[in-house]
């Protein structure tokens, strides 16, 4: 059972990636195309090309490599501060009506609030290094997580509860027996959606409170020096790059952890 749907899972991925790859080239190309016309002064916006090429020769120079090591740890250390607080609170919020109700209207004055609109605090709080950028990262990155675990918690089928208590089960053995397992892709979806904002709240940090280290940093140092366009945009591109990769690696980690929901879909 399990291989045919192994089978089955990389039958379906095989042509997405196929598709994905064919898009992205047919992207590049257009890119170089209308780069080579030149409707813009190269200085500001040059080739495609020239920032593929720049871009691999940055993967060589071990300053940009030291400003990507610097943002994955800011987004690391935040996405898990923000999923080890997130999760437990959602599910008390999603299990409880009464806490949820008590706790709403605080939720609902705090979550509007755009990360960014705090850096001053923040900097006055936590000076302008690491833990500048980790408490924005895990403020923003809170809230998708919290509120896709409270949605999975009470979406759970009210009768597989009530089976479980039939059989004896307690409030704790329910909750990691029945609920975590039926809301788990609520919140494997929230984590996903969380890292992203997670890894665009380390670089505006980095591009707006002057944090150290960072590839925002290294994009405000190129931007500032004049005449590295091209610089400039191979780092931005390199932010897309590691957005991908990271949520790419999520998905896997998410299909790996929750193989057993394809398994049971499978028919017999």
């Amino acid at each position: 059972m399990a291989s045919v749907a192994a089978r089955a899972a990389r039958a379906v991925r095989a042509p997405r990636l196929a598709r994905g790859l064919v898009g992205a080239a047919a992207c590049f190309v257009v890119a170089e195309a209308i780069t080579r016309l030149e409707l813009v002064d190269p200085r500001y916006l040059p080739r495609a090309s020239t920032v593929l090429a720049r871009l691999v020769g940055l993967l060589g120079q071990t300053e940009f490599l030291t400003a990507v090591a610097a943002t994955l740890q800011a987004w690391a250390i935040g996405l898990a501060v923000a999923v080890a607080t997130a999760v437990p609170a959602g599910i008390l919020l999603g299990s409880s009506r009464r806490c949820y109700q008590a706790t709403r209207a605080l939720v609902e004055f705090l979550r509007p609030i755009p990360s960014v609109a705090l850096i001053p605090l923040a900097i006055l709080l936590f000076g302008q290094g690491l833990r500048l950028k980790t408490s924005l990262i895990v403020y923003a990155s809170f809230w998708p997580v919290l509120f896709n675990t409270v949605y999975g918690v009470q979406d759970v089928d009210p009768v597989a509860k009530d089976t479980a208590r039939s059989f004896g089960f307690g409030r704790l053995a329910i909750l990691w027996r029945v609920t975590l397992p039926a809301a788990s892709p609520f919140i494997a979806t929230g984590v996903r959606v969380a890292s992203a904002i997670a890894l665009i709240l380390a670089i505006s940090t980095e591009l707006l409170a002057g944090a150290a280290g960072g590839i925002g940093s290294f994009i405000l140092r190129a931007s500032s020096g004049g005449g590295n366009a091209d610089v400039v945009y191979a780092a931005t591109a390199m932010t897309g790059l590691l957005g991908l990769v990271l949520n790419w690696a999520l998905l896997l980690l998410e299909r790996r952890a929750l193989a057993w929901r394809q398994q049971a879909e499978v028919p017999a």
